[in-house]
C-alpha cells in the first residue's frame, strides 16, 4: 500500500512538473513574440495600421547666377504588401502596368529576396515597381482598388534645364545591397547620388523622409488617419544647392569640345570657386533619368571614347611645358637661379645621346623670355643645377626638397574639391627612383623639368596651378558649390593656402608668362584690352601629341584662370591656345569679338576623335 503511494505521488509530481515545463515554455514563446521578434507586432500593427512613407523633395541646383539647372518632377512608385496580395489577377495586373508575366514573376522574387532586399518583411509596404509616368499612374489608379495589398506612392525624380553640366551635377539612381547596408536611411527602391556634385552633397539634397499612419478595419480597407494625423511625420525636403558654375560657360565650353577628347576647367582665382567644367566628350544627363536609366547607361558605360569620365578631376596627363613656371618658382625659391641668370641653348641639353627640340630663339635666355619661347634647355640646366647643388646633401635630398616645392603648388595629391573621385597626379621623390633604379643622376632624371617623365597632373591641378601663380603665391581650394541653403561652407572652401614659395619669386614668372602672350608661344592667346597671361604645353604620348594651355587674365587683379587640354590635337598652340583664348574673352567680355568669330568656327567644326585612342 505505501509503495502504491509512494508511486501515485511521483506520477503527480511529473505530471506537474510536466504542466509547469509546458506553462514554462509558452511564456518564453509568448515573450519572444511579444518582446523579441517584432513580427508579430508588425503582424498585430498592420492589422490596424498602414505607414505610409512620404518621400521629401530633393534640393534644387542652380548656377551662380540664379538659374535653375535641377529640379524634380513627378514620378510615381507601386508598393506591395506581400501577406495582403491573396488571389491576384496577374493577368490584369499585368495590363493596368504595361509588364509582362515574367517581369511580374522577377518582380515578386526581387522583392522577397533578402540579399537584394534586406529589409523585407510580408507585414510592412515594400517597393515593386520604380518611376511610372503619369500615363502609367492613370491607368493603374482606376484600377488600383482590384488589387489587394497594392498601393501608389508618390516621388519625384530629376529634371534638367540644360543639356550641359552633366560630369558635374552627376545622377542619381536606385541604392543597392551596399548602400542600404551602410545607412538606414535607405530601403529598396530609394533614389541616392551615385556621381558628381548628387554623390557629393547627398546628404544635404535628399532632406528626411516623413510617414503618415493610417488606419485600417477588419477588413484591411483604410478609413483615413489615426488619431486624426497627430502621429504622422512630415518629410523634411532637401536643401537647394547653388553651384559657382556658370552654366552659359559651361555650354560654351562644351560648345567648343565637340568631337574631341579633354578638359576646359576655369576658376574664379580670388574665391577657388569653379566657373566651368567641360569634360569631353559629354553627354545630355537627362537621358540617365526613369526607366530608360539601364539601356541609355550601358551605352554610354560602352562607349570606347569613355563619356562618363570626368576628365576633369579623374584624367591625369603629363603637363609637359605648361609645368615650366612651376619649375622657375622652385628654383628661385631654392636660391638656385636669379631672375637674371641665363642658361645657353644653342648646344641644346645632352639628353640620353639627343637633346631636347626646342623653338627657335635667341641664346643664351634669362628666365622670363626662356618662359615666353618655351625654351626646353633653361629648364634642363635648372633642374641639373639644383639636384647638383652642394646645399644638398645629395641628389636624393635635392629631389625631395625639390618634390616639396611642387606639392606647395597643388601638384601630387587631391586638391580637395567637393566632386568625387578626384585623382592625385603623380610627383615622384627620391624614392621612387631608387627602387627603379640602382644608380641614377640628375641625367637619368631630366625629363620631368619639362613635364614629361613620370610627372602626371589633372587638368583641375592645372588650373589651380594658374589661378595660384595669379594670386602671387596661394589658392583656395577649388569647389564647386558656392551656397547650401541654410548651411555655412566647408573653411577649406574659402581659407587661402600658400607655397610658400616668396611673394616676389612670382614677378618674373608672371613677367615671362605675359612675354609669352605677346610675342611668344601663345600670341594667339593675346585680347585686345586684356591682359592675358600664359603658357603652351605640347604632351607626347601614345598618339598624336596632347595640346595644352594655362593661363589668366588680367594680369593683375585677376578675374579667371584656365587650363585646357585636347588629347590628340598636337601642338599646344594649336587647340590649347585659341579655345582658352575664347574662353577668356566669352567669360570676361560676355561675348566673343568679329575678330575672333573665324577662330571660333574654326574649333567648333573641327574634329580631333579621328587622331584619338579610344578604350579597348
Amino acid at each position: 500500500m505505501k509503495r502504491d503511494l509512494l508511486e501515485s505521488e511521483k506520477r503527480k509530481m511529473y505530471i506537474i512538473g510536466f504542466v509547469c515545463l509546458l506553462g514554462f515554455i509558452y511564456l518564453i514563446q509568448l515573450f519572444k513574440l511579444q518582446v523579441v521578434d517584432d513580427e508579430y507586432k508588425q503582424w498585430a500593427d498592420n492589422n490596424a495600421f498602414l505607414n505610409k512613407t512620404l518621400y521629401p523633395s530633393r534640393g534644387a541646383i542652380y548656377d551662380r547666377n540664379g538659374k535653375l539647372l535641377v529640379y524634380n518632377q513627378s514620378a510615381y512608385d507601386v508598393t506591395v504588401v506581400m501577406r495582403e496580395t491573396g488571389d491576384l489577377d496577374t493577368t490584369a495586373f499585368c495590363k493596368a502596368v504595361n509588364i509582362d508575366i515574367e517581369k511580374l514573376r522577377k518582380q515578386f522574387a526581387d522583392v522577397k529576396n533578402r540579399k537584394l532586399n534586406p529589409g523585407y518583411s510580408q507585414y510592412t509596404p515594400q517597393i515593386f515597381l520604380t518611376q511610372l509616368d503619369d500615363r502609367q499612374f492613370g491607368k493603374l489608379q482606376e484600377s488600383l482598388y482590384k488589387f489587394s495589398g497594392f498601393d501608389i506612392l508618390n516621388r519625384t525624380i530629376r529634371k534638367y534645364n540644360y543639356e550641359n553640366a552633366a560630369h558635374v551635377l552627376g545622377y542619381i539612381a536606385q541604392v543597392d545591397k551596399k548602400n542600404m547596408e551602410a545607412d538606414n536611411y535607405y530601403s529598396r527602391g530609394d533614389n541616392i547620388g551615385k556621381t558628381g556634385v548628387e554623390q557629393y552633397y547627398e546628404s544635404e539634397l535628399r532632406g528626411t523622409k516623413g510617414v503618415e499612419v493610417l488606419l485600417r478595419d477588419v477588413h484591411g480597407i483604410i478609413k483615413g488617419k489615426y488619431q486624426d494625423g497627430i502621429h504622422d511625420v512630415e518629410p523634411v525636403p532637401g536643401k537647394d544647392l547653388t553651384l559657382s558654375l556658370d552654366i552659359d560657360l559651361q555650354a560654351y565650353g562644351e560648345s567648343l569640345m565637340q568631337n574631341k577628347l579633354g578638359s576646359i576647367v576655369m576658376i574664379e582665382p580670388s574665391t577657388g570657386e569653379i566657373l566651368c567644367m567641360v569634360s569631353a566628350p559629354t553627354y545630355d544627363p537627362s537621358i540617365l533619368v526613369g526607366r530608360q536609366f539601364s539601356d541609355n547607361y550601358t551605352g554610354l558605360k560602352n562607349d570606347p571614347y569613355t563619356p562618363l569620365i570626368n576628365r576633369a578631376i579623374n584624367g591625369t596627363y603629363p603637363p609637359g611645358s605648361t609645368f615650366k613656371p612651376a619649375q622657375a618658382l622652385v628654383f628661385l625659391h631654392e636660391g638656385i637661379i636669379q631672375p637674371s641668370t641665363a642658361y645657353s641653348c644653342y648646344s641644346g641639353f645632352p639628353l640620353g645621346g639627343g637633346k631636347p627640340a626646342c623653338h627657335l630663339h635667341n641664346s643664351p635666355l634669362a628666365l622670363a623670355p626662356a618662359l615666353a619661347t618655351s625654351c626646353n634647355s633653361y629648364f634642363c640646366w635648372g633642374l641639373k643645377a639644383m639636384l647638383d647643388n652642394k646645399k644638398y646633401s645629395s641628389n636624393q635630398e635635392a629631389l625631395d626638397k625639390w618634390r616639396d616645392d611642387m606639392v606647395a603648388q597643388g601638384f601630387g595629391y587631391p586638391l580637395g574639391i567637393d566632386l568625387p573621385g578626384e585623382k592625385r597626379g603623380m610627383i615622384p621623390n627620391s624614392g621612387f627612383y631608387d627602387k627603379r633604379y640602382s644608380r641614377w643622376n640628375p641625367f637619368t632624371v631630366i625629363s620631368i623639368a619639362i613635364g614629361q617623365g613620370e610627372i602626371e597632373t589633372t587638368p583641375l591641378q592645372l588650373c589651380n596651378y594658374a589661378a595660384t601663380i595669379s594670386n602671387r603665391g596661394y589658392f583656395i581650394t577649388p569647389h564647386i558649390v558656392k551656397k547650401i541653403k541654410d548651411t555655412p561652407l566647408d573653411r577649406k572652401y574659402t581659407d587661402k593656402r600658400s607655397t610658400n614659395l616668396g611673394i616676389d619669386n612670382y614677378a618674373a614668372v608672371v613677367e615671362g608668362m605675359r612675354l609669352a602672350v605677346t610675342g611668344g608661344t601663345c600670341y594667339r592667346a593675346s585680347i585686345p584690352g586684356i591682359e592675358v597671361c600664359g603658357k603652351t604645353g605640347t604632351v607626347q604620348n601614345k598618339g598624336k601629341n596632347h595640346s595644352l594651355f594655362i593661363g589668366f587674365a588680367p594680369k593683375d587683379n585677376p578675374k579667371v584662370a584656365v587650363a585646357v587640354i585636347v588629347e590628340n590635337a598636337g601642338y599646344g598652340a594649336e587647340y590649347g591656345v585659341p579655345i582658352g583664348r575664347l574662353m577668356i574673352e566669352k567669360y570676361l567680355n560676355g561675348e566673343i569679338s568679329e575678330q575672333s568669330r573665324y577662330l571660333e568656327e574654326n574649333i567648333t567644326k573641327t574634329s580631333i576623335l579621328r587622331h584619338a585612342v579610344p578604350k579597348n
